[in-house]
Formats: structure tokens, sequence, C-alpha cells
């Protein structure tokens, strides 16, 4: 009876967990499938568009051209990205960051703060492999190093520069299905304006986030893919039924023998078909790698393959084309619904872009995070759906970008061109970062990381020759788009480098402030001071300098450091860190926050009212063992101890406990409150605090009570005498210019002014 009931819960479980997975595979169409989806609307038109290929009575052009499509879909979407590299997640998280971040950790070593570090009860805290002639080499040579992370950057830079192109030509091919409707007097005049209209509406309604009409995204894609694949379905059986001979890679060999050069041209477009295969892996974080591959394997490829197929055919029938770029999606459409396939085009597209647009600000986060990128300001839209979020600064530049790029050309043609560049990019990105993964992380043999490269980079190579040759034809907005964001990326990470290493060559010994007494040689006022500073170990240099000028601060004294480490999450009970400087009468205390470059980072207020209970419970705990110095330390979190879960507050006016109440089955906390007891911590019934823990936590009461001073340090970088001329360019100009422009640390972002206190120093780097 027994088995039998287990053999039906365990069929249960399994029927719940596909209906779970069905569930997320429905979903994942209306968030990562909505660039790939669309882009049967200007594949065949960018192919033709560009005069490189006619197309011909004998349809060696069109069967060459749909054969190619279906194999680079097949090879690099499907072979490459499905079965391959989204195995390679990082804790669940996909990306190029996340690529990176995996390949640092597994290495130990790595350019970006906490690459090489284990978090200990993380997942990363297991050993590293056995040596190999790799790993050694990226640990030892700088170099290496440098390369591997401007190589991130690159596709990273590229990623942006696609959120820029993509909803420009998506939508323009989308609406370009009023040409058929108009003659060309009229449509000049309209094509343009609409696209422009829908783009500033695409932007300005971002900062409401998509969870409000995010479910109809998914319905609207399903919508696209049936309407697809029924028309294809029908120009097929109707115009070529023998159009699947196409699929043979014989016609590849047919095509490019007869175009020869400007079949290699035309790769330009034809790569179009994959673009959005690098959102499948970029939004792994949302979904799960079984129904990301159930929904592209099951749905999205074939509806894709039939309206390639369906196009392919009716443009086999027909040759009368005024102008190759007048072959497209529309004309392969019935006239009797050609109107309501436009509108579905456009939402499609519009959903398409959208997912490329939140894409964009996560990618975006992600470098914030890991100071890579100038700090933003970043709107969290949702409070349940992960990865919502709004970077305002972003999404209007985006917006300028857009319009400008769609006003300047005015076509798909130079579009697709830059677009395909873009995206080409970030392949060849991920190739070769795959390619370490599989010697560093899976441990595998070389010979198959060089399979991998070899066979993917070759084909990759060939697609973005093509796409550079067309640099005078638009494919040199990627270029300067990416230029500008990578030396952005690049003079901000060397500029925070800078700066930590100035920070630890000028930190003040613990042991020289110690000697000064518990008094510290100042006067200690009522209230809590928050130094805000990037080192672990020492006392930084700003509270020197505040106390040189200034002898006075608060009575608990804190230094705080908000970590960013290359993991997606850390767990909330292994965030906080607390450790204790000096004895008990000094009240100093070291805290380290630990954030994944995926978490949301919390509120001034929630943050602060966490920061205190962490404290609290550390005191409560008595690790007496831990007030060691942490300078010189192998392990900068050897002195520090795991809060996992703060001590609770108990607020005013809620009735106290009555200890001589109690019986042996309540649960009445006892309290510790400050004289005013407007502050009390609660605390379990059964704990144990002598006098001394007593009366610490009354003074972190009372100085809770008092209030809280955030201390920020504002760094005025300028270089050393004698620095090279790039070097003054990139830390006086440049970065100084960021600096001044870029937002607070997101935890102090909504502390008031009047609780804030700004230290300057110049630092000579």
């Amino acid at each position: 009876m027994d088995a039998a009931e287990s053999s039906r819960g365990a069929a249960g479980a399994r029927k719940k967990s596909w209906r779970s997975e069905l569930v997320l595979a429905y979903q994942s169409l209306g968030v990562v499938y909505g660039e790939v989806v669309t882009s049967p609307l200007y594949v065949y038109k960018s192919a033709f568009a560009g005069g490189d290929i006619e197309h011909s009575e004998g349809n060696e052009e069109i069967y060459g051209v749909l054969s190619l499509v279906f194999w680079t879909l097949t090879l690099i979407t499907l072979l490459k990205y499905v079965l391959v590299v989204l195995r390679a997640d990082d804790d669940g998280e996909g990306g190029t960051f996340a690529l990176y971040s995996l390949i640092c950790r597994r290495v130990g070593a790595g350019l970006l703060p906490g690459a090489g570090d284990d978090l200990k009860g993380q997942r990363g805290g297991a050993a590293l492999p056995p040596a190999s002639s790799v790993r050694t080499a990226l640990q030892q040579r700088r170099e290496l190093q440098w390369l591997l992370l401007l190589f991130a950057l690159l596709g990273t830079s590229m990623v942006i520069g696609d959120g820029v192109l993509t909803p420009a030509v998506s939508v323009l091919s989308a609406v370009s299905g009023l040409k058929l409707s108009m003659v060309d007097e009229q449509h000049q005049y309209v094509l343009l304006p609409v696209t422009c209209v829908i783009l500033v509406g695409l932007f300005a309604l971002q900062h409401y986030g998509t969870h409000r009409v995010g479910f109809l995204f998914a319905p609207i894609i399903c919508l696209w893919l049936l309407c697809i694949s029924i028309i294809g379905v029908y120009n097929i059986i109707y115009w070529n039924p023998h159009v699947y001979k196409a699929l043979s890679p014989y016609y590849m060999y047919r095509f490019l023998q007869k175009t020869q050069y400007g079949g290699w041209m035309s790769l330009g477009g034809i790569l179009l078909c994959v673009t959005g295969s690098e959102a499948m892996y970029a939004d792994l974080g949302h979904f799960s790698q079984s129904s990301i591959k159930l929904a592209f394997t099951m749905v999205v490829y074939p509806s894709l393959i039939l309206a390639y197929m369906g196009q392919a055919a009716y443009i086999s029938r027909h040759h009368s084309f005024e102008k190759n770029h007048h072959i497209g999606f529309y004309v392969s459409v019935p006239e009797k619904i050609r109107w309501p396939v436009l509108g579905i085009a456009i939402l499609a597209a519009v959903v398409g872009s959208q997912a490329v647009i939140t894409g964009t600000f996560s990618v975006i986060k992600q470098c914030c995070s890991l100071n890579c990128f100038p700090r933003v300001k970043i709107v969290h839209t949702s409070s349940t759906v992960h990865g919502q979020i709004y970077i305002p600064e972003i999404n209007w530049i985006l917006m300028l970008l857009c319009l400008a790029l769609t006003i300047g050309f005015r076509d798909t043609k130079h579009m697709a061109n830059a677009q395909g560049l873009a995206v080409i990019t970030v392949m060849i990105v991920t190739t070769c970062l795959m390619s370490l993964v599989i010697i560093l992380c899976w441990n595998k043999n070389i010979v198959f990381a060089l399979s991998f490269l070899l066979f993917f980079g070759a084909i990759e190579a060939i697609y973005f020759s093509a796409s550079l040759v067309k640099f005078h034809e638009g494919a040199w907005v990627p270029i300067i788009l990416s230029f500008i964001f990578l030396m952005v990326m690049c003079v901000w990470h060397y500029g925070t480098a800078k700066k930590y290493e100035f920070d630890v060559e000028n930190k003040v010994s613990i042991s020289w402030l110690l000697n000064l007494g518990p008094s510290l040689g100042i006067v200690r006022v009522r209230g809590i001071g928050l130094i805000h500073t990037d080192l672990i170990s020492g006392i930084p240099a700003i509270f020197s300098h505040f106390v040189t000028n200034l002898p006075a601060f608060h009575q608990v004294l804190v230094f705080l450091c908000i970590k960013s480490v290359s993991v997606p999450h850390v767990q909330p009970e292994e965030r906080f860190l607390v450790g204790r400087i000096g004895l008990r009468q000094y009240s100093l205390y070291r805290v380290v926050v630990r954030y994944g470059y995926r978490d949301v980072q919390q509120d001034s207020l929630e943050f602060e009212k966490t920061l205190v209970s962490s404290i609290a419970e550390f005191i409560r705990s008595g690790d007496s063992d831990l007030n060691g110095h942490l300078d010189g330390s192998d392990s900068p979190y050897e002195k520090l101890s795991v809060i996992s879960k703060g001590l609770p507050f108990q607020k005013d006016g809620e009735p106290e406990a009555s200890p001589e109440s109690s019986t042996p089955t309540e649960t009445n906390p006892k309290l510790v409150s400050s004289k005013s007891r407007r502050v009390r911590f609660v605390l379990p019934e059964n704990a144990q605090m002598n006098s001394e823990v007593r009366s610490e936590l009354q003074e972190l009461t009372e100085a809770r009570e008092a209030g809280m001073t955030f201390i920020m340090g504002r760094s005025y970088m300028r270089a050393k005498s004698g620095s090279s001329m790039i070097k003054r360019i990139a830390i006086n100009f440049i970065y100084e210019f960021l600096m001044r422009n870029s937002r607070s640390p997101a935890y102090a972002a909504n502390v008031p002014h009047v609780s804030t206190l700004e230290v300057g120093m110049v630092c000579q780097v």
C-alpha cells in the first residue's frame, strides 16, 4: 500500500513539475523570443536589398538564402545556444558577465571586485580543480586577465548597441507593411512619423514597468507565431510544395557558386535570422533551462522554419518585383488578411523591442554592480517580478539614439547592417568565453573546447567578415556606439581600481587608532556614525582626514563596506558580516555587506534597520574572539562573523513582557531598551546576557535613537605629475566628468541630506 502511495506521489510530483515547466515555457515566449520571432519581417528583405544578389528565374538565389537561413538557425541557435551554451549557467543566470564571473571564480583570479573570492557557504566555496596550463596562465599573467575583461566588456557594449538598433529595425520593418497599401508619394510621409511615434511611446512608457501589461506579451507572440506558421503553410501548399528540397546544404553550395562575392556580401542580411539568440541565454535567470529549450524546440523553431519556407515558396513563383528591396514578408501575405497581420506584426515588434530594452537595463545593472559602469538610478518597477527594472538616464539615451538612427537612415537596409555586426560580435565573444568554460569549469579535454571554438568560430567569422565589409553602409554604427560605451566602462573601471589602490596605500593602521584609547583622542557625541569605505581592513583615509580637522565623532562608529561579488545572488542570511575593532568600550565595528550582480539593494530605511539589528545580534552572540585585527589577514572575511538574522526591534507602544508573569510554556521576550524607551531590541526568552553585553546593547539603542549619520567620501581624482597624456585625460577629465554626473551608492540614494556628510579628498593616482 505504501509503495503504491509513494508511486502515486512521485507521479503527481512529476506531473506538477511538467505543468510548471509548461507554464514557464509559455511565459518565456513573451520575454525571451520577442526579437528572434520578428526576424522574418526583414531577413529576406535585408538579404536582397543590398543589390549584392538578384532574384533570377532559376531561383538559385532564393533557395540558397532559404538553405542558409535554415542551417544558420539550426547550427547557431539550436545546436550552439539551446544544446550547449544554456548549460553554462552561473547559478541559474546567463549572459556575457555570467560567463566571465564563472570563469574568474573557477580560476580564482579576476580584475573585478570579488571575482576571485570564494564566499563561505556559497557555491564558489568548493576547492579549485587541479591546475592546468590555461588556468595557470590566467592566474599568473595580468595581461591575460585584462584581455578577458576587455573581451567581456566588448560583448556587453555590443549588447547595449543592440538595444539601440533592434527597436528601430523591428518597428520600422513592421510598419513598412503600409507601403503595399499606399503609393510612393504617400508612404514616404507616413512610415517615418508612425515609426517615430511608436518608438517614443515605447520608451515613454518604460517607467511604468512591463508587469502591468506583461501578461499580454506571451499571447501576442503566440498569436504572431500562429499567424506566420499558417501563412507559411498556406504559401508552401499553394505556391510551391517542393520548396522543402531547398533545405538541403546542396543549395547553399549552388548559391555561393553562382553568386560568389555577392553571395558572401548578402550573408550580413541572412545573419539577422539569429538575432535574439543571445537573449535566450541572457534571460536564463528569469526561467529554467528546460522551459527555454521546450519553448524553442517545440514552438519557436518550427514556426520560424515554416515562415521562412512559406516566404521562399511565394518568392520562387514571383519574379516581377520592381526592385529587390520589395522582396520581403508582406508581399507573401494574402491581401485579404494583410491589415490584421500588420497590426499583429507591430504588436510583436513592440514586444520584441521591449524585451531588448529590458535586457539592456539588466546588463547595465550588472556592469554597475561590478564597478564597470558609472552609477545610475535603478528603479524596480515590480516588487514581485524578478528583474523588472527601469533606468531613466539609459532609457532616454536609448530613445534619442534610436530616433536619430531611424530619422537618419530612413530604411532598414543600413540599420540591419549595423544590427548584424552587433549581433555577430556578441556571438563571437560568447563562443570564445564558452570554450574557456568547457576547459576550466566543465574540466573537459582541450580537444572539445578547440572543436567548439573552431567549428562555431569559423561560421561566425564568415558572417562577421560579411558584416564588417559593409562598414560604409551602416556597420559603422555599432562600432562607434560600442567604442563609446567600452571607453566609458574601461575608464570607470580603471579609475575605480586606481581609487581603491589609493585607499589601500593611504589607509590608517588599526593599531594606531586603538593606541589613542577608548575615546580615540576625540570628543564622542551621541549617535551612530556610518563611514562608507571600499576597504575590508584598516581605517580609511577619509576618517583620519575628518578627525584631524574636526576632532569629534559619534559614540558608535561603523566602518561599512558594500561589496559586489561576482555571483548572481547572495543569500540574505549570508549577506551581513560583522566584526569588532578593539575592545567593547571602543564601540567600533566593521560591517561588510555583500550583494550579487543580480541582487536588489535595499532602500536606505530598510538598510539602516537591518544594519543596526545585525550589529545588535553580533553583540548578543558574544563572539569575543572576533575582535582581532583584520590587517594582513589572508582571508578578508576570517575575522568577521556572518549574521544570518538580525535582532528584531520592539517598537514603542507595544506591550512589554513581564518576566515575573512568564511561565515555562510562554514565549514572552526580554527587552533591551534605551532610557526613553523609543527603541528596543527583542531578545529570546532563554537568552543569557552578562552586564557588559546588556550595557553595549543599551548604548547601541541610545545611539540608534539619537540618529544615524552617513559619512561619504568625495574623492577628487588627479593623475600624478609625470603621468602619461592618456592617463591624465582618462583620470583628470573623463573619470572626473563621470564621477560628477553619476549617482550616489544605491543604499544612500534616499538618505536625507541632513543625515549625509561628505568628506572631500584629493587623490593623486
